[in-house]
C-alpha cells in the first residue's frame, strides 16, 4: 500500500514522500480502514516539521484524520460493519491507503454527508465545539478570537452564532474583512488598521468581552488580552505566528485575567461520552441545516504531496486541502 513518509524532520514539501508499506492488519478491538480522504492540517505539517508537541520516531508517518471504509474487523468489533463509512481524528498515519484504528473512536458517517465534508469532521469541527464550550461562553456573551479567516476561526463564528454567542474576530488584513463578510461572517475588525481596537468597541457596543482565542502567539497574544473584560478568560489554541505569547502583565494584573491552553488531544479523552454524543449531535444537526460549513480548497493525489502542502499553505485559502488516496 501507498502511505506517506518523512524519514527526517523538517519542511513537508520536501521530506514527505510516498512509500510502499505492508498491508496493516487489525488487532483485537481495532478495524482496517481504507482510506478516501485526508485533510491536512497545521497540526500535521508542524509535526513533520518537528515542532509539534508531539514527535514521532524516525522514519514517521504522517497525517491523523481521514474519512475510510472499513475494511476488515478485528476480533471483538461487533458494532461496525465491512463496507461502512466511518471518519477518526486521532489516528497518526492516516495518510495512507490503509490504516487500522481503535473502532471505539471510530464516528459512524450517516449517508448524507458528503466525503469532503466527512473527511473534515473530527478535527478541526469537533475541537472547535469543544473549544466553545471549554469558553464557558453562553447566549448573549462576547468572545474574541484572532486568526478570525482561518478554519477554526470560521466555525467558532459560525458555532457561535448558531449558539447566540457573540463572536468578534481580528485578521491581520484589511482584505480578510471583506473575504470574510462574502462567506456571510461579519463582526470582524483587520489589526493591521490604526484605530482597530476602536471599531472593536463600536462592534461590541463596549460589552464585557468574557474570554478570547489565540491561534496566532506574539503580539497578537496581547491585542486578544487587551480587549478582555475584567475577569476574562484568554485560552491558547495555537501559535500560527510565533511559539511565545507576548501579553501585557498589567493587563493580566488589572484584569485579574486568567490564562490557559486549550490542546484537543488532552481536552476531547477527557469527555464523557454523553458530552461526545450531545456535540457530535450537535455538529451534524449545524452541517444538516447549512448553519456550519466545511469548505474545501482542493483535492490532491498523495503522490502530489508538494503541490498539496503549497496550496495548504497559501494566504487567504478559503477550505481544507485534501489529499486522495
Amino acid at each position: 500500500m501507498r502511505a506517506l513518509i518523512h524519514p527526517a524532520f523538517g519542511d513537508p514539501e520536501r521530506v514527505l514522500h510516498v512509500e510502499d508499506r505492508p498491508l496493516p492488519e487489525p488487532a483485537a478491538g481495532q478495524v482496517r480502514l481504507r482510506i478516501l480522504l485526508s485533510p491536512i492540517h497545521n497540526h500535521d505539517l508542524w509535526t513533520v516539521r518537528g515542532t509539534y508537541g508531539f514527535k514521532p520516531e524516525l522514519p514517521a508517518p504522517s497525517g491523523t484524520e481521514a474519512l475510510g471504509v472499513v475494511d476488515a474487523l478485528g476480533e471483538g468489533v461487533d458494532h461496525l460493519t465491512v463496507g461502512q463509512r466511518v471518519a477518526t481524528g486521532g489516528t497518526f498515519g492516516a495518510w495512507a491507503e490503509y490504516i487500522v484504528a481503535d473502532a471505539a473512536g471510530l464516528v459512524p458517517v450517516p449517508d448524507a454527508v458528503p466525503n469532503e465534508v466527512a473527511a473534515q469532521l473530527v478535527s478541526m469541527p469537533f475541537s472547535t465545539i469543544t473549544l466553545l464550550d471549554f469558553l464557558g461562553a453562553r447566549e448573549g456573551d462576547w468572545i474574541v478570537q484572532n486568526a478570525a479567516n482561518g478554519a477554526v476561526g470560521r466555525m467558532l463564528a459560525q458555532l457561535g452564532a448558531a449558539r447566540g454567542v457573540n463572536v468578534l474576530g481580528l485578521v491581520r488584513r484589511s482584505a480578510g474583512v471583506e473575504e470574510l463578510r462574502e462567506q456571510g461572517i461579519d463582526r470582524i475588525v483587520a489589526t493591521d488598521q490604526d484605530d482597530w481596537q476602536a471599531q472593536a468597541e463600536a462592534i461590541t457596543g463596549g460589552a464585557r468581552i468574557v474570554a478570547g482565542v489565540d491561534s496566532v502567539g506574539g503580539a497578537a497574544s496581547g491585542q486578544v488580552l487587551s480587549l478582555l473584560a475584567e475577569g476574562g478568560t484568554l485560552v491558547a489554541f495555537g501559535a500560527m505566528d510565533s511559539p511565545t505569547m507576548e501579553i501585557a502583565s498589567s493587563d493580566v494584573i488589572f484584569k485579574q485575567a486568567t490564562v490557559k491552553g486549550f490542546w484537543g488531544s488532552k481536552v476531547i479523552p477527557a469527555l464523557d461520552q454523553a458530552t461526545r454524543g450531545s456535540l457530535f449531535g450537535e455538529l451534524f444537526q449545524r452541517l444538516g441545516d447549512g448553519t456550519l460549513t466545511l469548505p474545501v480548497a482542493g483535492i490532491f493525489d498523495a503522490a502530489d504531496i508538494a503541490d498539496a502542502v503549497r496550496a495548504s499553505n497559501t494566504p487567504g485559502r478559503v477550505g481544507k486541502v485534501l489529499l486522495r488516496f
